[in-house]
């Protein structure tokens, strides 16, 4: 039985960073850690607000980009620590490299090591290696021409996941890619069919017990016609997306009607259309190996 399935989030992102992080930002660039003072702590990267004390800056500092190893993790894509950069208050997280893992310790010297080419974003500052002997310096007054900050940053958000199915949505995603079959599961009460499948009846709340076969055809209920473009569809707008109740089910499968003009759906997809399924050439296991649902030529709505 499937159990898992390997799933993608991503997303475009427009971070706004505020005139102290923006000047840090832009600051990286040209090599140099600008940090932000309030009252008696000093803040990197810089910052509008002490996120303690609620302190406003009071004055950007150059620090030495050399610090201390305060925390650290190792992960599949690299290890990330914590720094506490020599005259800061706060430490802070970013990449740490070099280092073999056998020689990572908290309280090693690390020191930036800066990208060849800048690309004005965070990784300006690749990270941080073991420190060499080179001497540091007390924080200091920053130069004047800061850089101008940046005001936006673009980038793409990606998490990547196992999404898992358990019992129900794994029998009935195995039926998909294997056999081209829906399955659903009676009530063990009021004998109710439900599609997808689940543990328990949704309006008795009895425990569900038989498996059926369930034929990929039957009415829509209601549809709407999606023309806003957003993040991870899977068809391009416009497209139909419908409420459908296949035969002998008394729950609702949310999918797509196809081999329509948009135009049309209004009258075309009523309430009471006949429908069945049009199978694509792809076995993910999951209902996106369903291509859409079609009408039935010469079935009343």
């Amino acid at each position: 039985m499937m159990t898992t399935m390997a799933t993608r989030i991503q997303m475009p992102y427009t971070l706004t960073p505020g005139e102290a992080t923006g000047i840090f930002l832009a600051e990286l660039g040209r090599r140099r850690l600008i940090g932000s003072r309030h009252g008696d702590r000093i803040l990197v990267p810089a910052q509008d607000f002490d996120g303690a004390t609620g302190e406003p800056a009071g004055g950007f500092v150059e620090l030495a980009p050399v610090g201390r190893l305060e925390a650290f993790t190792v992960t599949a894509q690299g290890v990330l620590g914590l720094v506490l950069v020599d005259g800061a208050d706060v430490p802070f997280l970013h990449r740490i490299v070099g280092f073999a893992e056998a020689d990572l310790a908290i309280g090693a010297r690390v020191a930036a090591v800066w990208a060849d080419e800048p690309t004005g974003g965070v990784l300006d500052l690749a990270g941080f290696g073991p420190a060499g002997d080179g001497p540091g310096f007390e924080p200091r007054t920053a130069p004047d021409g800061l850089a101008q900050p940046f005001e936006q940053v673009e980038y793409t958000m990606t998490l990547d996941y196992q999404h898992a199915y358990g019992h129900y949505y794994g029998t009935l995603f195995d039926a998909v890619r294997t056999d081209r079959r829906l399955r659903g599961v009676k009530c063990s009460r009021c004998r109710r069919t439900l599609l997808p499948p689940r543990a328990r009846c949704d309006v008795c709340f009895a425990p569900t017990a038989e498996w059926v076969d369930v034929e990929a055809v039957g009415v829509v209920q209601a549809c709407s016609v999606v023309h806003i473009e957003f993040i991870g569809q899977r068809l391009k707008p416009p497209y139909v997306y419908a409420e459908l109740v296949l035969d002998g089910t008394s729950t609702r499968l949310i999918h797509m009607v196809g081999g329509i003009d948009p135009a049309d759906a209004r009258t075309a997809v009523a309430p009471g259309s006949r429908v069945r399924a049009v199978w694509s050439d792809r076995r993910t296991g999951s209902l996106a190996d369903i291509d859409h649902f079609e009408l039935i030529p010469g079935e009343p709505s």
